[in-house]
């Protein structure tokens, strides 16, 4: 039984949870309860072993069309400095494990954002992609201004976040936005696929792999190398490093155990 309102979490299988936005009546419009909910999905996951990878995604037609109005509609200046949503995000950002955004339809403002926190993103063909928030007279609030120019380069982000125009999944493709588009009915195939093909990985390998490229956003290079080779010799004392190696000397399957 699903214990969540805004979001259905089905059963991990093959390594891989899958959470899905479920608030139709409202084009999956993230509201703070829906990021709760989230924020609690992926912290169970995080203690569960057997999930190596997670896979978020929404409906056929609606990845998440943006932040919930109405609730937004209800905060003052100060109730929105003091809003926990950051909290979340936060939180969506700092999960170690692969996530995986399978996006049909319109991903718009949070929408948007919410891909860009995910580490792959496989869109379907029909997928639209943006930033629209500057056509209520405010901006993006959850890492738009900040994750788009990084990903995508300023004169595009600047055409979005400016313009609040959306644009295509191919568009985003060539933008570096999401990593593959496929006819719409394989989306979710896709994402499987791609997440499956991970969990199969070494966990404590996937982690600090995943650790090291998100660092490199925010470390000049320097540093980042020095934590990529820290990490590559901590590698060495793991058994499943021992394991990979056997493997593929033996021309085997790796059994990856996490340790």
């Amino acid at each position: 039984m699903n214990e969540y309102q805004d979001i259905v979490v089905e059963p991990a299988a093959s390594g891989v949870q899958v959470i899905r936005l479920n608030r139709p009546q409202s084009k999956n419009a993230l509201r703070n309860a829906t990021l709760r909910e989230v924020v609690a999905a992926l912290a169970a996951a995080t203690d569960d072993a057997s999930v190596r990878a997670v896979v978020i995604t929404g409906g056929d037609e609606i990845f998440a069309a943006g932040a919930d109005l109405h609730e937004m509609a209800a905060l003052d200046a100060i109730a929105a400095a003091r809003d926990v949503r950051p909290q979340y995000w936060r939180a969506i950002a700092g999960f170690s494990k692969p996530l995986i955004a399978a996006v049909n339809g319109f991903a718009l403002g949070a929408g948007c954002e919410m891909l860009m926190h995910a580490d792959i993103v496989v869109a379907g063909e029909s997928a639209r992609i943006g930033q629209p928030e500057i056509n209520l007279g405010i901006i993006p609030g959850a890492g738009g201004t900040q994750r788009l120019v990084r990903t995508v380069g300023k004169p595009l982000a600047m055409k979005m976040v400016l313009g609040g125009e959306m644009i295509s999944a191919e568009r985003a493709l060539a933008a570096g936005l999401v990593s593959d588009v496929v006819p719409d009915g394989e989306v979710m195939a896709t994402a499987m696929a791609q997440a499956q093909r991970i969990a199969q990985k070494s966990p404590l390998a996937v982690a600090l792999a995943k650790e090291a490229v998100l660092r490199s956003f925010e470390m000049h290079l320097e540093a980042g190398l020095q934590f990529e080779r820290k990490s590559f010799s901590l590698l060495a004392a793991s058994e499943d490093r021992k394991e990979g190696i056997a493997a593929f000397m033996e021309k085997r399957q790796a059994n990856f155990t996490g340790k």
